[in-house]
């Protein structure tokens, strides 16, 4: 990987951070305002180095009265986003749960997509995901094709999300419903090459994911590798369970560190794990 640092390194700065104005002043003015807020958000932070914290929320691990008690602390924390969704959803209360949320906060909802059945006009997003770790053409191409009509019907943002799952100690939910290794933990290279692949295919966001339960996190070799050679916000989740992980996960390059099951284990952490990201 040395060749591909070496190269990404030659044009950081300045010429990024012109080329990174030019791009969110472009997109502003080619793109319905009501389709961009977010994207255009989470860009506007990066680009100002402020850590951003998404709660991630399972419809089957969570009530309506645990999801109110959830926001309440999220709020209270300043947190920047709640992501909904799950690999697999076995309850019939997604739609219930969106709902809630939009309905208690005005903290951005964004749709963290398991299958073309979780799409709500509750959301005020949906991260338009592409598989791109793996090789099944159902989830790097084949869902998005039949949800791509219904996002539109609901007139959410789309923003598009190069996706990533890498190995972390067991295998997930995500991993067994989309049929597809995860990358090694031990390979950056492959995670470089394969987020360097999605930039250039027009990903406006990259996501590394441990997976839901995952034993450990994303490494902070992969993390930092990503990072250094891609220029695209960098989405991170799975398997942090303390703020000292969370830390070492924003040092490496995360732009937006997601927590889930932790959470909804012990929701009293939100102060906590939002202090240690926005410290940053």
């Amino acid at each position: 990987m040395e060749n591909c640092c070496s190269r990404s390194r030659e044009f950081a700065y300045p010429g990024r951070r012109f080329a990174e104005n030019v791009y969110i002043c472009l997109y502003k003015f080619l793109m319905p305002e009501h389709l961009m807020n977010l994207l255009l958000t989470i860009q506007e932070k990066v680009l100002s180095h402020q850590k951003q914290f998404a709660v991630l929320i399972d419809p089957d691990d969570v009530t309506v009265e645990k999801t109110k008690a959830i926001i309440k602390l999220a709020e209270a924390a300043a947190v920047d986003y709640f992501f909904i969704g799950g690999s697999l959803i076995t309850k019939n209360n997604f739609e219930e749960i969106a709902a809630t949320i939009k309905a208690e906060t005005a903290i951005p909802l964004l749709i963290f997509p398991g299958s073309v059945f979780q799409i709500t006009p509750s959301a005020d997003a949906i991260l338009f995901l592409s598989l791109i770790s793996g090789r099944n053409a159902e989830y790097l191409i084949g869902q998005q094709v039949q949800a791509a009509p219904h996002i539109a019907n609901c007139g959410i943002e789309a923003i598009p999300t190069g996706y990533m799952l890498v190995e972390s100690g067991k295998v997930t939910t995500a991993q067994y419903m989309s049929n597809t290794m995860p990358i090694p933990s031990d390979k950056p290279e492959i995670a470089t090459t394969t987020a360097m692949a999605g930039e250039m295919l027009g990903h406006k966001l990259l996501y590394l994911d441990g997976g839901s339960g995952a034993q450990k996190p994303v490494s902070e070799s992969i993390i930092s590798a990503v990072k250094e050679n891609t220029r695209v916000p960098l989405i991170v989740g799975g398997g942090m369970k303390t703020s000292a992980q969370i830390a070492q996960t924003c040092r490496a390059g995360a732009d937006i560190v997601v927590v889930g099951n932790k959470i909804e284990e012990s929701p009293a952490l939100i102060a906590d794990f939002a202090s240690t990201i926005h410290s940053f």
